[in-house]
């Protein structure tokens, strides 16, 4: 028989977030409190009571110098806010997607509106979405409830109707409830919140139940999520629901050539491992007693002759409990027991070269170790520490391919074909494919690090491993990218780096996995041709959010800061009243613009230039000429800055009043924007070229 673990079976994002805040807090010592069991699973709940924990169902419950850990379902807004008026200390492990419907439901409910949430009314979790709704909500459970409800509310085809779903809801259910509601429903917004574990574990339960003859799902029978993976299931093929192995004993195997194995959000590893290991054990004393059958069947053996004859491919090697009586300066002399006494010759401790065992080890120490030769003539046992290690860690290794665990080793070879990770003495080659999140990755990198891996092959026979490194890391990454998508929000600030750059921008990746592109028009307050003249691939960049598409997973990002604004600059720098130097950039008939600094430039209207009448600019001024001018006016939302030099010269007794500017001639003073002005300039220029 064939046992075949569904990918995504186990803890969920949000599960496993919450199981180690608590796993934390008690390994610090802390006493703590769950209001309400944390998951839906009463093995794992009473081994936290067993270590201290205390289920409560109110904060009234709380045990003085007790931290209280909020689940990963979440509370209501106003059971929320009572324990903070309490003053009770807490740690909030609600799941930072159900956290982000909550703030959807809150910030889009209103008076005038409806929220319908498909889900059970219930669930903890759907009782907190409905304390964040500000109007009227409806809860329904499937496609049924759903239309009774659309005919018994006319309200929902005439106002604003706001449709989310728990985030375990039926993928398929939803689908079918989503082209009803916009048949009725013609003011509609739709959120898809179902999370995508729950969505991932759904399609992999149902592909899992057309392959299998029989489909086993762990969890609590309570479990919203185990329930539906049970209904994904039972269409196609048996399927029984466990809590515990010991429940196994009561279903018939018999004839299944194929099992699968999935289980629900809040099943931890342990259990999971613990239903595999029985499962095991009960297939092979199946296909144990059909094969001694078959031997008496074919010899006409006796059951015992035929038992014993079963017994003979088993390995010959036995494994024996040594007592150290002695250590010698080349062997350890130890006590198995028997009339012989152990020999350990000191190349058979250990596979590690530097090991010493006359510092490791002393009289009195018990050591697993494997018979290697038994010496009757000369009285003595030759045994092996090293090959019962190695026996060991390959039992770890076979066993870690069945149950998907992750393991961890040094990188300590590079080959053409890809690397070799030895994890507790056992090589495990990983091959190039299986050894690099991406293709232009070097393998030569990896030498000497320490990474986590996976076992996706064994071969008994020839002892040979094929792990992969990278199935390790895209799950961590997916972990990172589902808790990115969770939190994020437009405003937010990150340090990321650039990791291409294309005509139009630059792709820098803000969390592992997560990428958003900054347009060059954000790279700089300048103007440029192409990114490459703002950064570098590698370089890392404080950008912010500046648009998000969650439905397409599109990130739009800033980088240039309104302090490096040219009109920032200038209001930093330079105040209304403050003399500079500017340079003349252009010449009117109503005057001299000049340069205050890069990409902003001010007018001299024709009655500032001098403090005598001007007849023309020319007159004065020449295009490049440095002079010393006051700021009179600066309109920063027109984008105007006002420009004397007069201001800064004594006037002349014996001048006239410099008389007013002619009507065609812009008067001082008058707030007009600099595109204005410069275009009036670029005219009279076309004009003069003209005669």
């Amino acid at each position: 028989m064939n046992i075949i673990l569904a990918d995504s079976a186990g803890f969920c994002f949000g599960v496993n977030r919450a199981v180690n805040k608590v796993e934390e807090l008690l390994s610090d010592g802390k006493n703590v409190a769950t209001l309400g069991p944390l998951i839906h699973n009463p093995q794992y709940i009473q081994s936290l009571c067993n270590r201290g924990a205390v289920i409560v169902e109110s904060p009234d419950e709380v045990p003085d110098n007790c931290e209280l850990v909020i689940r990963a379902h979440g509370i209501t807004k106003e059971l929320l806010e009572n324990i903070r008026k309490a003053g009770i200390s807490y740690s909030d492990a609600t799941c930072p997607f159900v956290m982000k419907i909550q703030k959807i439901i809150d910030k889009h409910s209103t008076c005038d509106n409806i929220v319908l949430i498909a889900g059970d009314e219930n669930h903890p979790e759907v009782k907190g979405f409905r304390s964040y709704c500000n109007g009227k909500s409806y809860v329904f459970r499937n496609y049924d409830e759903l239309m009774k409800l659309i005919e018994n509310n006319k309200l929902l085809s005439e106002i604003e109707v706001i449709y989310v779903a728990q985030t375990t809801f039926s993928i398929n259910e939803y689908k079918k409830c989503s082209e009803l509601i916009k048949k009725y429903c013609t003011n509609i917004k739709i959120f898809d919140t179902i999370c995508d574990a729950t969505s991932k574990r759904q399609k992999d339960a149902c592909n899992l139940s057309h392959e299998c003859d029989i489909i086993i799902i762990i969890g609590g029978r309570n479990s919203s999520n185990t329930q539906k993976l049970k209904a994904v299931c039972e269409t196609n093929t048996r399927t029984f629901l466990i809590e515990s192995a010991e429940e196994l004993s009561d279903i018939d195997f018999s004839g299944c050539t194929t099992i699968g194995v999935t289980a629900g959000a809040s099943t931890p590893v342990c259990i999971i491992k613990e239903v595999i290991k029985k499962m095991s054990e009960l297939v092979n004393n199946v296909e144990s007693a059909e094969a001694v059958g078959q031997a008496v069947a074919d010899s006409e053996m006796s059951f015992e002759q035929a038992l014993e004859e079963s017994l003979k491919s088993l390995n010959s090697d036995q494994k024996v409990v040594g007592t150290v009586l002695r250590v010698t300066p080349t062997e350890i002399q130890v006590d198995i027991g028997r009339k012989q006494t152990g020999i350990i010759p000191y190349d058979e401790y250990s596979a590690d070269s530097s090991a010493d065992p006359s510092k490791e080890v002393k009289v009195g120490d018990e050591l697993n170790l494997i018979i290697m030769k038994t010496n009757d003539a000369d009285g003595f046992i030759t045994l092996s520490k090293k090959r019962y290690d190695a026996q060991a860690n390959w039992n770890k290794i076979a066993e870690a391919k069945d149950n998907g665990a992750i393991l961890s080793g040094n990188v300590t070879e590079i080959l053409n074909r890809g690397v070799i990770v030895l994890s507790d003495v056992v090589r495990v080659f990983v091959p190039a494919s299986q050894a690099t999140l991406s293709k232009n990755d070097k393998l030569e990198d990896l030498l000497g690090q320490t990474v986590n891996f996976r076992i996706i092959d064994v071969d008994n026979r020839r002892r040979r491993v094929v792990g992969s490194i990278n199935s390790v890391l895209r799950e961590a990454r997916k972990a990172s990218r589902d808790a990115f998508w969770a939190q994020v929000e437009v405003g937010q600030k990150y340090e990321g780096t650039v990791v291409s750059l294309t005509e139009f921008g630059a792709f820098v990746e803000i969390a592992a996995g997560v990428q958003g592109l900054c347009h060059k028009s954000e790279l700089s307050w300048n103007r440029i041709k192409h990114p490459s003249e703002v950064v570098a691939v590698g370089d890392k960049l404080e950008v912010n959010i500046k648009n998000i598409d969650a439905e397409n997973k599109k990130i739009s990002l800033g980088f240039k800061k309104i302090e490096d604004s040219p009109w920032e600059i200038l209001r930093r720098d330079y105040p209304v009243g403050s003399a500079i130097d500017v340079q003349i950039v252009s010449l009117t008939t109503f005057g001299a613009f000049a340069q205050i600094i890069p990409h902003i430039q001010g007018l001299i209207h024709i009655s500032q230039i001098a403090n005598h009448r001007v007849e023309k600019p020319q007159d004065e001024l020449n295009i490049g000429d440095t002079v010393k001018v006051m700021i009179t006016n600066i309109d920063f939302e027109k984008k105007h800055v006002s420009l004397s030099i007069r201001a800064l010269l004594a006037p002349e007794e014996t001048e006239e009043a410099v008389e007013e500017a002619a009507e065609d001639e812009i008067p001082e003073g008058t707030a007009v924007p600099i595109e204005e002005l410069l275009a009036k300039a670029e005219a009279e220029k076309a004009e003069e070229a003209a005669e």
